[in-house]
């Protein structure tokens, strides 16, 4: 079909009710993007990791980070929010204590 690269010859076929080749591939397309999982993005793990550390981690969020998630990013953000958690105890501390 000459016209199959154009959108003109697909927009008469869905028109006229015929359903060609070119069609049922742009369909499929369309039908495989909402089927790939994504991995997180980086504020749904600060958000998971925030959560995480006091106790307050939804199944729903859980479930996502273990079947999409990459396990070294959510040990990498732990190891910070760590240590960002304690330097900060240890500063309010220090601002309180006398010297």
């Amino acid at each position: 079909m000459a016209c199959a690269r154009s959108g003109l010859c697909i927009t008469a076929a869905r028109a006229t009710g015929s359903v060609g080749e070119s069609d049922a591939v742009s369909e499929d397309r369309d039908s495989d993007n909402p089927a790939t999982p994504k991995s997180p993005g980086l504020i749904a793990v600060i958000v998971s990791v925030f959560a995480a550390a006091f106790g307050v981690q939804t199944e729903k969020n859980r479930e996502r980070d273990f079947a999409h998630g990459n396990p070294v990013v959510y040990i990498i953000a732990g190891i910070i929010f760590t240590a960002v958690f304690v330097l900060t105890i240890v500063g309010v501390v220090a601002l309180v204590l006398p010297d």
